[in-house]
Formats: structure tokens, C-alpha cells, sequence
């Protein structure tokens, strides 16, 4: 949620913001005429409670019929102010439904545009030069019996698949090599629950409600099933004050997510890039306000140093301001260069959401010097999602006789195995 000070202060640059995130500036009049509404009773409220304050340090004084009467006047004054109840809780709800609408302004260095119109920041390494004609990861990945996506559909319907043998154990491998080096910079490692109440998705994801086409309701309970491992790790903290000696607190998920991609109907159907069910390992941060920006700079480099080791080709994108979710101030993207594609995939992001989760879960800190409370920043950035790493290690590392070779960091992790070796097609020519 955003700051309503900021939209007291500064109406304009606030539209011009929203209007920069294609989002609705008509949300800040709106939001700030609840507000008006809302102060209007609060001043009725603490006027009524003021005059009731005097008369009951009025009353001591008092004897006899006068301080009857003061009495009565004293009680009609605090019936009067208790009968504003609801209209104080009507405003507050007003308002509040109003501010959960409007997303998380972008940062002033986003690039405009909307999708597709985000800013290569760098490009590392380049697409291989296969001297025979490349597999896509569904051919491949049935041929080294990694991944069986007509069984996936036989028993969950489209967009579910199996992971077969090594193809399991490539996942397993990818999941431990992420979390052990995340453990080594200090993260701890959370495997959290996968079904969340639906305000907290609601304060992790923004907007009003939660977003149907995504999300798996869990019929006759307040729960949803996870998109992401963010929304519960998010969540944890909520309504709690920490110490500021204690940020950042750094936290490495290990999760299944589910999405329901309803609004992906006929893009990426062919194999296990767009899917309802997979595994991630994903970064996620408590930090100091003061230094929100340089904890996106180290996230976003720990992506790069986690990736480059494994050999893909990637580009990294700054997400344009139109194409940010509600809850991001500013967005990276990692795409991986995917020969049965032809193109690049995205398979990390990494956002820095400033204090917009924490506003709406009540996080926050108490600064050293027993100061003000202040709200915490969140941030978030995927470390491996497993699917797609596994796309991106299959096509890209194809050999001519049908196998695929291991990335080297996670060839301990596959007992030693270098090679996934082919068993039903033969060599290309």
C-alpha cells in the first residue's frame, strides 16, 4: 500500500507516476477525497471527545445540581461520539479499499513502456552455433525419458507434465545448488507452506482482491494455493516489530508454486516453459529503507553470479514501467537464450517493492536509538526456477549424438554424471 502523505503532498507527481505504470490516476482523487471524508469524521470524533475530556475534569469541581447536569451533558457528549462508530469504520474501509488499488509508484529510472519495451541492460555470452539441427526441450526431454508431459496431461490435464529420472534428479541437483550457495551468503533457507490465507496474497500481490486467472482458490476455505514461495515468506513477519540491528533479513524459499495461467490460453503451449505446478528456489529480503536500492543491486548480482556459473547465454532487462506488477518499484529480469524458442525466456526476476508489501502486512522496525517505528522495505528475486532452468540446460547444452552435457557446478550434485545420454534417438547429422 501506498503512502497517503505522499498523495496529500504530492498529487500530481503521484498521477503522473500511475499514469507512467498504466495504471489509473483517477485513483488519486478518488483516494484523496476518502481521505477528506474520512478527516471530516475524525475531527467530529475528536471534537466530541475533547469536550468530553473537559467535563470530566470539569465534574471534580462541581457539586450539586450543576455537577449532575455536567454528568448528563458528559454522557450524551460520549453517546454521541460513540454513535460515529460506524461512520468512522465506514470511511476507514472507504478508504483503505480506495488506497489497495493503487500500485507501488515505479521508480523514476524505469524505462516507459509497457511490455516488451523494457531496457537491455547487458547481454552475456551468445546463443550456440549447433552444427546439426537442434532439439527442443519436449523431443529431447523424451528421448533421454527426462520429462513425460502426454502422461502430465493424462492424469492433470494441460499444462502438467512428469519428470522422469534424471530429469528429476537435474531438478534436485539445480534446487540444492542454488540453496547451499544461498545458504553460504548468509540466507536461511524457509520451506514454507504452499497454501496462504487470502488477505496476506492479497498484501503481497496488491490490488483489490486476488487475481483469478493466477490463483488456485481452495473451495470453502480462506486459502489459496501459492504462486510463489514470496507470499508466504512475506507474510511471516507480518504485523510484528523487528529491530533495526536485525536487517536484513534475508530468506531462501524452497517451494512448489502453482499458477493458474488462465490468461495464458494458447502461449507457450508446447512443453513445460508456462506450467501449473513447479519448483523454486527463491531470494527474499527484509531491508532497511535506507538501503533498499543497494539490497536490489546485490540481489540482482547474486542472480548473475548463481546463473553465469551454469554457462547459459542471458541478457538482463529493466523492466518497463507498464509491465510492473502492483507490488514493484522497479523489476530485473534474467532471460536465458532457448534454442527451441529461438529466442530468449524469461527465467529470473528480481524486484524491489519498497515498503508497499510491508504497509499492507504492518512490518516494520525500530530504529536504534528506540526512534520512530518505521515500515521495513521487501524485496524478492528468484534464484532457480526449475522448469525453465531445466529448458535452458537441455537445449542449450544438446550434443550431435543425442546426450546433453551436465553444467559443471552441478555435476556433484548428479553423483558425478556428466553426460545425460540418449536412448531412443540417433545422432543428428
Amino acid at each position: 500500500m501506498v503512502d497517503l502523505k505522499l498523495i496529500r503532498d504530492q498529487p500530481d507527481l503521484f498521477k503522473a507516476a500511475l499514469r507512467k505504470k498504466r495504471a489509473d490516476p483517477g485513483l488519486v482523487d478518488r483516494a484523496l477525497e476518502a481521505d477528506r471524508r474520512r478527516r471530516e469524521v475524525v475531527q467530529q470524533v475528536e471534537a466530541l471527545r475533547a469536550a468530553q475530556n473537559r467535563a470530566s475534569q470539569e465534574i471534580p469541581k462541581l457539586t450539586g445540581a450543576a455537577r449532575e447536569a455536567r454528568i448528563a451533558e458528559m454522557k450524551q457528549i460520549a453517546a454521541q461520539a460513540k454513535a460515529l462508530d460506524p461512520a468512522l469504520q465506514d470511511a476507514d474501509a472507504a478508504l483503505l479499499a480506495v488506497l489497495r488499488q493503487i500500485p507501488n509508484p515505479p521508480h523514476p529510472a524505469v524505462p516507459d513502456g509497457g511490455p516488451d519495451e523494457g531496457a537491455t541492460l547487458r547481454v552475456v555470452g551468445a546463443p550456440p552455433q549447433f552444427e546439426f539441427a537442434p532439439r527442443d526441450h519436449v523431443e529431447l526431454g523424451a528421448a533421454l525419458d527426462l520429462l513425460d508431459v502426454e502422461r502430465g496431461a493424462k492424469v492433470s490435464g494441460s499444462r502438467f507434465y512428469f519428470l522422469r529420472g534424471d530429469g528429476a534428479l537435474l531438478q534436485l541437483a539445480l534446487v540444492r545448488y542454488a540453496v547451499d550457495r544461498l545458504a553460504a551468503e548468509g540466507f536461511t533457507p524457509i520451506i514454507p507452506p504452499v497454501l496462504v490465507r487470502r488477505d496476506n496474497i492479497i498484501g503481497m500481490m496488491g490490488g483489490a482482491g486476488l487475481d483469478e486467472q493466477m490463483v488456485y482458490r481452495v473451495e470453502g476455505e480462506d486459502l489459496a494455493l501459492a504462486g510463489t514461495s514470496e507470499m508466504a515468506l512475506g507474510s511471516m513477519l507480518a504485523g510484528e516489530v523487528l529491530n533495526e540491528s536485525d536487517l536484513p533479513v534475508r530468506l531462501c524459499g524452497i517451494s512448489t508454486c502453482f499458477r493458474r495461467e488462465a490468461g495464458a490460453h494458447g502461449k507457450d503451449t508446447r512443453g513445460i516453459f508456462r506450467v501449473h505446478q513447479f519448483e523454486k528456489v527463491e531470494m527474499f529480503s527484509y531491508c532497511h529503507p535506507d538501503r533498499s536500492w543497494e539490497e536490489h543491486g546485490y540481489l540482482a548480482g547474486l542472480q548473475e553470479r548463481l546463473w553465469q556459473p551454469l554457462g547459459f547465454p542471458y541478457r538482463v532487462v529493466d523492466i518497463a514501467a507498464g509491465d510492473l506488477g502492483d507490488p514493484a518499484a522497479r523489476k530485473y529480469d534474467i532471460e536465458t537464450w532457448m534454442p527451441g524458442r529461438g529466442g530468449y525466456g524469461e527465467t529470473q526476476s528480481c524486484s524491489n517493492c519498497t515498503d508497499f508489501q510491508a504497509r499492507r502486512l504492518n512490518v516494520r522496525f525500530r530504529r536504534k536509538d528506540g526512534g520512530a517505528v518505521e515500515y521495513v522495505h521487501t524485496l524478492n528475486g528468484t534464484a532457480v526456477a526449475g522448469t525453465r532452468a531445466i529448458i535452458a540446460i537441455v537445449e542449450n547444452f544438446q550434443q550431435r549424438d543425442g546426450s546433453v552435457r551436465v553444467p559443471e557446478p552441478l555435476i556433484p550434485y548428479m553423483g558425478g554424471k556428466t553426460e545425460l545420454r540418449a536412448r531412443r534417438l540417433a545422432p543428428q547429422r
